[in-house]
């Protein structure tokens, strides 16, 4: 009778400690709808980089930090660490050398191509495969040119500026923009060329540059870079020389829309000469706000699990207000109020709860509307060992319902969890298992073909271009995304609550691993095409 006894207060003692911990392990809409208030207020005038609003945010968040016993993890002993921002003029003297079949001719930067401005560090380097790709578009089932064709490591060729025949350009628009970095970021490429005016934007660049600035970046100026071509018809003839089809017939068909073949130029090589010269023009600084809560192993707790949001937004309308609008201010709750809102509840709640073995970094990155420049300045500047941090959870737009659908209210898009790590994506399914009511993870923005790129977009990716495998959640976008009634009244706080308890039991898994999860970049093969998990 006694056993029986002890038996009973031991399990009644168990389930009092399991009930605190998981009371200790929440997340409440209250303290979210808190923080997410002041955010998001008039006060801090849309949080604007380089701006006294966002420079409030930053202060209340290191302050909620500080409450909570959180470390700082920035620069000397603060929260936060400053982020240079650059406008940058290029004078390049860059090159790429033809031989075809034994026939050379190089072409100057400016002079029959024109190269990216920034070009990244001096570097020269050989290509022997080159591959035309048609279109250069992987736009659905019907139409990928790339299936089945394998260009890592070499370069690639395009035509046409609409795709083929049937091709939904207002659908289709991103791609058809962006398949220079299509092609080097999700198929391997290590150059790209394209007739001119077709290669939109340059690697590394952002909004926001000096007038007299050529790009604008966070990012170091002295990493390798895949080469970024736009060409004439003089170097495209030449480079087509060897070949059975000619540059005018392609370009013919490229012109009608008409379907393109696809082949290896053989007997082709290019040499390409990276080479530029970069002036600082302009200079601006901002802050990333970092924390850091300390691991248990004395063996792990050199490793990082890191949790990051952007606390930037678009600032306010300087300019005179349309007729009939009163209001000038995007105060970006949801974007990304609501990340930055979970992220100070993942480090608060991280903060008061058992230690987990890793130790576990929290960083709210500035700049990302302007091209994610918090989060390339703070991976290539990191405040501990980038090789130390084994994996990265990103949250950007988490408190809304895409398109305000209600039938998504326990819906999350969950992107680029099986990319670099396919066990980082199994312990993101166990965490959502374990809990009391799992949600619905949708991973169509995961998919290669997905049109708004979404992969690409956001800080998380400044951490899987340096091979760190991640996880991004968001609800996706509505019509308020980057809208002046982007506002608190429309956040849905428990939704956000929820999906800010599966990014911590998500963490919390990472960190108490035995192990670091195993990076075998397969590419996105679990998730794809799946809308629940």
């Amino acid at each position: 009778m006694a056993y029986r006894r002890f038996v009973a207060i031991c399990l009644l003692v168990c389930g009092i400690v399991a009930l605190a911990l998981a009371q200790q392990s929440s997340i409440t809409a209250e303290s979210l709808r808190t923080w997410l208030t002041y955010l998001a207020s008039d006060e801090l005038e849309g949080r604007a980089t380089f701006s006294e609003g966002l420079g409030l945010a930053g202060a209340y968040i290191a302050d909620q930090l500080k409450e909570a016993g959180v470390k700082p993890g920035g620069d000397q002993g603060t929260y936060f660490q400053r982020v240079e921002v650059l406008g940058i003029k290029s004078t390049n003297h860059s090159s790429v050398t033809i031989d075809v079949n034994g026939q050379k001719r190089t072409f100057n930067d400016g002079e029959g191509v024109t190269f990216a401005r920034n070009v990244g560090g001096k570097r020269v380097f050989t290509i022997h495969e080159v591959e035309f790709a048609g279109y250069g578009l992987d736009l659905n089932q019907q139409h990928n040119d790339y299936d089945g064709l394998d260009v890592k490591g070499k370069a690639v060729v395009w035509l046409g500026p609409r795709g083929p025949r049937g091709t939904d350009e207002r659908q289709s628009g991103r791609l058809l923009r962006s398949r220079a970095a299509f092609a080097v970021d999700e198929m391997g490429a290590a150059a790209v060329i394209g007739p001119q005016a077709e290669i939109g934007g340059q690697r590394g660049g952002g909004r926001g540059a000096a007038p007299a600035a050529d790009f604008t970046t966070a990012a170091r100026l002295d990493s390798p870079l895949p080469a970024s071509v736009t060409a004439t018809d003089d170097f495209l003839e030449f480079l087509f020389s060897g070949s059975e089809i000619k540059y005018e017939a392609l370009k013919a068909k490229a012109q009608q829309q008409e379907d393109l073949p696809r082949f290896t130029l053989t007997g082709v090589t290019l040499t390409f000469n990276l080479d530029a010269d970069y002036q600082v023009v302009n200079t601006r600084y901002t802050r990333n706000v970092i924390g850091i809560v300390e691991g248990a192993d004395a063996r792990l707790k050199d490793r990082h699990v890191a949790f990051g949001a952007h606390y930037d937004h678009l600032g306010y309308l300087q300019g005179d207000l349309p007729a009939g609008r009163t209001d000038r201010i995007y105060n970006g709750a949801d974007d990304d109020g609501s990340g930055t809102a979970a992220l100070i509840g993942l480090a608060r709640t991280f903060a008061r709860a058992p230690k987990t073995k890793r130790s576990l970094i929290f960083i709210w990155h500035a700049g990302e509307e302007l091209g994610m420049h918090g989060s390339k300045y703070f991976t290539d500047h990191p405040t501990v060992p980038l090789d130390k941090i084994i994996a990265q959870l990103n949250m950007d737009m988490i408190g809304r319902n895409h398109d305000n659908l209600a039938l998504e209210s326990n819906t999350v898009y969950v992107v680029g969890s099986d990319r670099i790590s396919s066990e980082l994506h199994q312990i993101l399914l166990g965490a959502n298992a374990g809990l009391a009511k799992p949600m619905t993870l949708n991973y169509r923005l995961n998919e290669p073909t997905d049109p708004e790129r979404v992969y690409y977009r956001s800080d998380h990716y400044s951490y899987a271009a340096k091979g760190i495998p991640i996880v991004f959640f968001t609800t996706f976008l509505h019509p308020d995304y980057h809208r002046v009634t982007d506002s608190v009244e429309k956040i849905e706080f428990e939704k956000l609550a929820h999906i800010a308890q599966l990014v911590y039991e998500t963490g919390r898994r990472i960190a108490n691993l035995d192990h670091d999860p195993v990076r075998d970049f397969k590419g996105p093969h679990l998730a794809v095409g799946s809308a629940a998990n």
